[in-house]
């Protein structure tokens, strides 16, 4: 399987990225490691994950799918070289206190924080493309179609997140930064702010 760029960064993928999310949930530990190392053997080494997955998300397995692609990872020295990682750091709870509590506002030393942790079950040093899974600001998400300005509450800007990531890539903890379920204005703000402040320009 023929291998593209990755949006500008220096990250070649193949066009297919295998996502994790039912690993630890509806797919027990074993299982996961069978389709992970035959999405090796396919040529799909682009694997997606996420510090809340797995899904449904429950406190029980918050984390699981990370710490079960890390098992992966220890089995075989040679595997996380062969990968290109992309993981996430969640935006505010929305429903779910175990990540961060109610009140996190995914400040720069959440982003820090939650990188290291994923970086542990990971049983890695780097993460190829870290990404924020939704944004800290209230916005019209996941099936709302309408703003809600009673939601907002007190969050990191838009800055404060850009140089939580400059500061892992800076340390080498990651190579790429992008975005997940994130709106055309967000996407926006993201590059208009890297490139004003020199700070990484989101790759996704």
């Amino acid at each position: 399987m023929k291998n593209v760029p990755l949006g500008a960064s220096a990250l070649q993928v193949p066009p297919i990225c295998l996502g994790t999310m039912t690993f630890g949930e509806q797919v027990d530990e074993a299982t996961a490691h069978s389709i992970l190392d035959r999405s090796m053997e396919r040529g799909i080494h682009f694997l997606d994950a996420a510090e809340m997955y797995s899904v449904p998300a429950r406190a029980e397995t918050c984390g699981a799918t990370e710490t079960i692609l890390g098992n992966w990872f220890a089995k075989d020295a040679s595997l996380r070289g062969k990968v290109v990682l992309a993981t996430k750091v969640a935006g505010p709870s929305r429903g779910m206190p175990w990540i961060r509590g109610e009140n996190s506002g995914v400040s720069k030393a959440e982003i820090l924080k939650a990188c290291d942790d994923s970086l542990r079950r990971l049983q890695t040093d780097v993460i190829d493309l870290y990404q924020i899974h939704w944004p800290a600001r209230n916005v019209p998400a996941f099936g709302l179609l309408t703003f809600d300005p009673t939601k907002d509450k007190p969050c990191a800007s838009v800055l404060e997140q850009l140089e939580a990531m400059a500061e892992l890539v800076q340390a080498g903890k990651v190579q790429a930064i992008g975005l997940s379920n994130e709106s055309p204005y967000g996407v926006h703000e993201f590059v208009r702010l890297a490139e004003q402040h020199g700070l990484p320009r989101v790759a996704t």
